[in-house]
């Protein structure tokens, strides 16, 4: 889909890798992880093996997409450290440690940074259309939100695990277009997933594709070329090519 410049009423923006990403560099080692993980020895283990222990830990979250509150996100964060320590036992990890990490992954609000033109652009693009956040996440990334002040900027906050679905699912997108009371057509939709984009588009809402790291930007456009998306690198780019605000 053509991607046109013109007055949009809405935008739809997912969160991770679009407006924020995680401190540590991994969505599942939370700020104070290395306190309770003696960090030499997880590091000594083959890249491999901790790649293959997360996968296995991540397999058991996609069994259960629904996850409504930050005390159920709490219990199956649990579950997930004790298969992630079984998986590699030489970190020993105990019930204390691992409830721990699990408290920290869920409480901690500073688990997630956000870029810095975030912190400008999403103020200033709420005066002008109606903003929502549409993301695969877990409850507490709302709270995020909440601490880091942006939370009051959008009129709908789309979190997958409360739908028990993901995109690109139609119920995410649509969930948001009825919050907002904007049609598709009027929307744009911004993911760093260009399948996710390919959702919203079959459901009539232009979207754009946000890679900020230049080797996915180049890696996307060569693996996906068929799906004919478009492409930006920063909301900045997205606002001079694509939107029609008052002194923009």
């Amino acid at each position: 889909m053509n991607v046109e410049r013109k007055k949009y009423q809405a935008i739809l923006f997912d969160s991770g890798r679009v407006l924020n990403e995680p401190a540590s560099g991994h969505w599942h080692i939370p700020p104070r992880f290395f306190e309770f993980v003696n960090k030499p020895l997880f590091l000594s283990i083959s890249a491999s093996r901790r790649k293959e222990a997360f996968r296995q830990a991540y397999a058991y979250l996609d069994q259960h997409l629904l996850i409504r509150t930050e005390a159920e996100e709490f219990a199956y964060s649990v579950q997930f450290y004790r298969l992630l320590a079984n998986r590699l036992p030489e970190l020993e990890l105990g019930e204390a440690a691992i409830n721990a990490i699990a408290y920290d992954l869920v409480n901690n609000s500073h688990k997630y940074r956000f870029y810095p033109e975030v912190l400008t652009w999403i103020p200033r693009l709420s005066t002008q259309v109606k903003l929502a956040v549409v993301s695969d996440a877990w409850p507490s990334l709302e709270r995020v939100y909440e601490e880091a002040g942006l939370r009051p900027y959008f009129s709908s906050f789309i979190i997958s695990s409360q739908l028990g679905t993901a995109k690109p699912d139609p119920a995410m997108y649509c969930a948001a277009l009825e919050e907002l009371g904007v049609p598709a057509e009027l929307a744009l939709f911004v993911d760093d997933h260009p399948g996710n984009c390919e959702g919203a588009e079959k459901l009539g809402i232009p979207a754009l594709v946000l890679n900020r790291d230049i080797r996915t930007y180049r890696a996307n456009r060569l693996l996906h070329w068929r799906k004919k998306c478009t492409y930006i690198r920063s909301i900045a780019e997205m606002n001079k090519r694509f939107l029609q605000m008052e002194n923009s």
